[in-house]
């Protein structure tokens, strides 16, 4: 049934990607003076949780390095790398510079040193869920150097920039900004038709059946797709001829699970306690949160560090907030009231 598992993974990147052409070349437009050996703007891309902005950096980063041979890049998930070091260390692995770096004893200063001495091609650098860094500053020791162009994802913009100082505000408000939006049912439709002809026999799934899948996404094509790959690994392992709609049912449940699972794993230790307190004591006001929270750490983040950990989750679908500003509470989301597969 499965003829070619890796196009149903979370991290595939197509050759061909769906309903983002003003998107792809927007961020090409912004990368193209690398190819020339020039200094590239910073890219800021942003939307929602599942709108391809991971899929768009990594396709047009990939086309730039089959177009050019002296072009580099590396990946870097903020999310897992949320320190200065961790970030700076993953950047400098990925060139092959971090034979003699011990964790535990080299200052941050060398690893900047490091990066500002690299001699070889120009590199993209794209920060994945930039928004997570602790210390954003990571963000200016790159900037600082002509070597790398940078693509910042995160989710909104003003999460981003309320972390940063004042220096570099103006540099990202001066960067170039490439802003998705939620996908329709339609454009996941053609997402889901397209993974499906490459990844699976023909006549596995219907187009009923893949309308249905776009349907219960809600927007998110990492959730879509987790439901497709979902439900055909287990119609394979059962051997199915095809995927049937009990089959689907019980794969946009696993699915949502799943991501949950990720997200809930991905937290920072900080996060985890936030998360832990409203899972405990919620609904709870944000005041109330962090009166907890700094009891429990003992290091213990701002008030608006906090409420940039309360936002990310939320977009997440962990925790969900209702009332306004002055009168918000968290509480846990609740999986079953998500859009069901109808």
């Amino acid at each position: 049934m499965i003829r070619d598992a890796r196009v149903l993974r979370a991290g595939f990147v197509p050759r061909e990607v769906e309903h983002r052409d003003a998107e792809v070349n927007h961020l090409s437009s912004v990368l193209e003076p690398i190819t020339n050996g020039e200094p590239a703007d910073t890219a800021i891309v942003t939307g929602p949780s599942g709108a391809g902005k991971t899929c768009i950096s990594q396709f047009v980063t990939e086309r730039l390095r089959e177009e050019v041979l002296d072009v580099e890049a590396t990946y870097v998930n903020c999310w897992r790398n949320y320190t200065r070091f961790r970030t700076l260390y993953q950047i400098l692995d990925d060139l092959g510079a971090t034979i003699d770096i011990h964790r535990q004893s080299t200052p941050h200063d060398e690893l900047v040193d490091r990066l500002q001495q690299h001699d070889g091609p120009r590199t993209v650098v794209i920060l994945d869920e930039v928004d997570q860094l602790e210390d954003p500053s990571v963000i200016y020791d790159l900037h600082s150097l002509p070597q790398f162009a940078i693509i910042c994802i995160a989710n909104k913009e003003e999460e981003l920039f309320s972390r940063v100082d004042d220096r570099l505000v103006s540099r990202l408000r001066s960067s170039e900004h490439v802003r998705m939006d939620k996908y329709h049912d339609e454009q996941l439709y053609d997402i889901l038709s397209a993974r499906a002809k490459w990844g699976l026999d023909e006549d596995v799934i219907t187009d009923d059946q893949l309308y249905r899948i776009a349907d219960a996404a809600a927007g998110d094509a990492r959730l879509a797709i987790g439901i497709l790959r979902t439900a055909a690994g287990k119609a394979d392992r059962e051997n199915h001829e095809r995927i049937t709609d009990d089959i689907l049912l019980d794969a946009a449940e696993d699915a949502r699970a799943q991501i949950k699972q990720k997200s809930l794993d991905s937290l920072t230790p900080h996060q985890r306690v936030v998360y832990d307190i409203v899972r405990e004591h919620g609904p709870i006001g944000p005041s109330e949160i962090h009166e907890r929270y700094t009891e429990d750490v003992d290091d213990p983040r701002t008030k608006r560090t906090v409420r940039t950990y309360l936002s990310k989750m939320e977009q997440y679908n962990l925790l969900e907030a209702e009332g306004t500003s002055r009168d918000r509470e968290y509480s846990l989301v609740d999986s079953a009231a998500a859009s069901p597969m109808q």
